[in-house]
């Protein structure tokens, strides 16, 4: 069989990287088209995966529009070279290189927000598969999945540390930590959202400091300003996922490290406009197992950053919590496989069900 993956952001390389080092292992062919976006290219040399690189796309909404042509006369042109028996992807590019050379296409999406995507995607997928949190019901052929597209690369099968990750930071052994994430809220499904304004990003690493040594990860590079009283943050991106498992706490405006922190035990403040009533499934029940808060008020994110920092039980308690939580979730690796190997049929797969709304 022939596979072909779509890896668009860092996250997509993350979620399909076991997946295909065993199909590779079972003797298929396998080709990754990515996106030189954000380290997404980094990951795919790093991890060295099959891989060609389909167009590049910088931090900004213009930036996506100004290259989609490209991208899909690209990604076309690649798609005919390969000749796929199956696509996976997580939307738009995945679906529609599927409906031009007739090949069956398995999405795996997590955003409900993102409806755009969902509507030029949905009508070209043989199969949609998305967590069991999932808020909308997509079509016929939508099932889910117990766990989160982050479960594919930190759930306990998958996931150990790789680098003794304070060596790598310079850290001492016992010194305490926390991460700060801001979003460059570049992508089409952030329009009209945003995050930290620079005022309230300085306020809050100043308070961080007085607690852990900070260290700030910024997509935007028009946002680095000076913050004082942080540490220079230089390692591999790769390495990302076990600088969030020893980190005390994580505060950020964006999505996905969010639920990387809490599936790694970690606790973790998110803070955007997506925060409310109609907020991401997986986000509302991270909460209500009590590995995150999401939080709008700014007022609220500093109470809270100072008391998970200032209780010396925190962290394990959330590795307790965390523990529980992952008991009934699944492997996503093990899922992307077997279907793969069934042509895209999931059907027969035990793991997957037929998606209903939650309540």
């Amino acid at each position: 069989m022939r596979y072909l993956f779509f890896t668009n952001t860092p996250a997509h390389v993350h979620l399909y990287k076991y997946a295909v080092r065993e199909l590779q292992r079972m003797g298929h062919d396998v080709l990754i088209l990515g996106r030189d976006y954000g380290c997404t290219k980094d990951l795919l040399e790093y991890y060295e995966l099959p891989h060609k690189i389909y167009g590049v796309c910088g931090t900004t909404k213009y930036s996506l529009f100004k290259n989609l042509p490209a991208h899909y006369v690209n990604i076309f042109r690649e798609v005919r070279r390969f000749k796929p028996d199956l696509i996976f992807g997580m939307g738009g590019y995945a679906a529609h290189a599927g409906a031009v050379s007739r090949t069956p296409v398995v999405l795996v999406l997590d955003s409900e927000p993102t409806s755009l995507d969902h509507v030029v995607s949905r009508p070209f997928a043989k199969a949609i598969l998305t967590p069991h949190t999932f808020g909308k019901d997509l079509s016929e052929n939508h099932y889910q999945f117990r766990g989160f597209k982050e479960t594919a690369y930190l759930h306990p099968d998958v996931y150990e540390p790789s680098v003794d990750i304070r060596a790598e930071l310079g850290l001492d052994p016992d010194e305490k930590f926390v991460v700060v994430r801001f979003n460059a809220f570049g992508s089409h499904h952030d329009v009209g959202h945003r995050g930290f304004t620079p005022e309230r990003r300085a306020e809050l690493i100043e308070m961080l400091s007085t607690y852990a040594t900070v260290f700030v990860l910024d997509e935007s590079e028009e946002r680095r300003d000076g913050d004082v009283d942080t540490r220079p943050f230089d390692f591999h991106p790769a390495l990302v996922h076990d600088v969030l498992a020893e980190a005390e706490l994580l505060v950020a405006d964006t999505q996905t490290m969010v639920t990387e922190a809490a599936l790694l035990g970690t606790p973790a403040i998110r803070s955007n406009s997506f925060v409310g009533e109609n907020d991401m499934g997986n986000f509302v029940e991270l909460e209500q197992h009590g590995l995150i808060s999401n939080l709008k008020s700014f007022d609220e994110v500093m109470e809270r950053a100072e008391t998970l920092l200032t209780d010396p039980g925190t962290k394990a308690v959330w590795q307790t919590r965390r523990d529980a939580f992952l008991a009934d979730k699944v492997n996503l690796t093990d899922v992307i496989v077997q279907v793969a190997l069934n042509y895209g049929s999931v059907e027969p797969i035990e793991s997957l069900s037929r998606h209903t709304v939650p309540a």
